[in-house]
């Protein structure tokens, strides 16, 4: 037994022997984008593929960040039961130049440990299977697995950021509208009403949450004209809701609009411009960041609809400009028969949308100056008697038809008296012409990546008569 000095020491000398060096954590991403090999390299995530030789296991594992794997070669000593595609791998060892032409770099594993194991055999997702996206559509928890779902959602990270990115560079100010209002900006009625789980219990008269009917919200814009009594430039991206009864490749009830509203300015053309650049802008820099995930999309999930060559026809060629008025006589002189005859006063349609585009030479279209009554209360009379139009502005893109739309507001209170009167005070008090537009987020990504369904493009769709997880 050791006295008490010999103890110390020992003590000390334990302490003084260097340390096992921890391995470092690298994401596949960043393992891929190596520049040189290197030990002690730790990598976490799931399997996509396992292939056992007499002399070599290898292992192509995937964490999300990449679309590509990161290949794995380990001695087959290190195969066990649960190594399996799907299951969670944490794998330890040396970051070696690859002989392989398809990467640079692979793992050389010393150490597999399985973190969960996967049932490949219930797993609805089987290795190397191109699944259609209607089948894994019915596995909302488990589709981002699939890497269809996995590129979508890196382009949305990407877009979302190039979006907040475009408007802070230009001076815009970022507001947080609310989710829950007692508005409806639109005035088209399909609105999801707000109630407590009490008052869906009671079934006589009841006393609202809020002391008036509350709903969520179609559109951020009456908040955004709000604050643009007191920022010249703001924007918001987030949630809205539609309670459409419709289940087509058109129509979500829950999706993202990204709005933006711009103080004095009294033409209709500095709102279409912040519109073509703010498309341009944030397609460019997905372009850039994401371009393996975006050709996923143009060879395998839209290939017929060359999505790719559409899309630098968009970017290079400035959006032309039509009236209304020439819109409606360009489709009567259309040698195609449409569902809907198009008539000057109606509105146009998806058919009629996707055709003037065609007609301008498969490049962006803005559609101005629509009849008053087609439009809502808060767009500015352009004072045009007799055919009576706003200033309002439609962007139609290739494949999608309607992307934007946009206005300047009615800012003169005697023509608002006859209106609302919720609008009158912000124009009593300091009012200055001004204009704004929305923009479907999700009807953005379905234009940029050829997309079919707009289902295919949010992570948890919900529409009529579905609301899974």
């Amino acid at each position: 037994m050791l006295g008490a000095r010999g103890g110390w020491q020992a003590l000390r000398r334990c302490a003084s022997l260097p340390r096992a060096q921890r391995a470092v954590r690298l994401r596949v991403r960043e393992a891929l984008r190596a520049q040189e090999p290197a030990g002690g390299v730790k990598v976490q995530g799931w399997v996509r593929s396992v292939r056992s030789q007499k002399e070599v296991l290898f292992l192509h594992i995937n964490d999300g960040s990449s679309l590509e794997n990161l290949q794995v070669v380990a001695d087959p000593s290190l195969e066990n039961r649960d190594l399996t595609f799907g299951s969670a791998v944490e794998v330890q060892g040396k970051l070696v130049k690859s002989p392989h032409r398809m990467q640079d770099m692979e793992l050389k594993a010393e150490t597999i440990h399985v973190v969960g194991s996967c049932d490949t055999w219930s797993f609805p997702l089987k290795m190397k299977e191109r699944h259609p996206l209607e089948y894994i559509r019915q596995f909302p928890h488990l589709r981002c697995r699939s890497n269809t779902l996995s590129s979508l959602l890196r382009i949305r990270s990407e877009a979302t950021a190039a979006i907040h990115s475009f408007f802070q560079d230009n001076g815009y100010v970022h507001i947080h509208t609310p989710i829950i209002t007692s508005n409806d900006c639109e005035g088209a009625g399909e609105l999801f009403q707000i109630e407590t789980s009490h008052e869906a219990r009671e079934s006589a008269e009841k006393t609202h949450f809020f002391n008036v009917p509350a709903f969520l919200t179609v559109s951020g814009q009456l908040h955004l004209e709000v604050m643009a009594g007191a920022f010249t430039h703001v924007f918001t991206f987030g949630p809205t809701f539609r309670a459409e009864n419709s289940q087509s490749r058109r129509h979500l009830a829950e999706f993202y609009m990204v709005e933006a509203e711009l103080s004095f300015t009294e033409s209709l053309q500095d709102i279409m411009q912040v519109m073509e650049d703010l498309f341009k802008t944030a397609t460019n820099t997905v372009l850039s960041k994401c371009p393996h995930d975006v050709g996923l999309f143009h060879k395998y999930i839209a290939p017929a609809q060359k999505t790719k060559d559409r899309l630098e026809q968009m970017l290079k060629n400035k959006f032309v400009t039509i009236s209304y008025n020439e819109a409606v006589e360009i489709l009567k002189q259309a040698s195609q028969t449409f569902t809907f005859k198009p008539e000057w006063g109606c509105d146009l349609r998806t058919e009629h949308e996707k055709y003037l585009v065609k007609h301008c030479g498969e490049v962006p279209v803005f559609v101005i100056n629509y009849p008053y009554n087609l439009k809502p209360f808060y767009m500015r009379d352009n004072e045009d008697e007799p055919q009576h139009t706003v200033a309002a502005v439609d962007l139609l893109v290739p494949g999608i038809g309607e992307l934007c739309g946009g206005s300047l507001r009615e800012e003169r209170l005697p023509f608002l008296e006859s209106r609302l009167q919720r609008y009158l005070d912000l124009r009593k008090f300091g009012s200055v012409p001004h204009g704004g537009f929305g923009m479907g987020f999700e009807r953005y990504l379905q234009c940029i990546l050829g997309a079919d369904n707009i289902k295919d493009v949010i992570p948890f769709p919900r529409f009529s008569h579905s609301c899974l997880l």
